[in-house]
């Protein structure tokens, strides 16, 4: 699992860094300071997503589009 922070949503409330320390850091915005997120982190890493009250974390996929032509 990746996630990444959206900085221009981020309103630094701190809510991910409660919620998964482990995952996240507090500088101007949040941060994710693990990369992949190891598995046994993954539910703190949803749960923090969910709890962010702007919607600034969000997961990437490695899923490509393959409709471009």
């Amino acid at each position: 699992m990746k996630l990444e922070v959206n900085p221009n949503a981020c309103i630094s409330c701190g809510a991910c860094n409660a919620i998964a320390g482990e995952i996240f850091d507090m500088e101007d915005t949040a941060i994710v300071i693990l990369d992949p997120i190891p598995e046994e982190l993954e539910e703190a890493g949803r749960d923090a997503m969910e709890g962010c009250p702007t919607g600034a974390i969000y997961e990437v996929t490695d899923e490509k589009n393959t409709d471009v032509k």
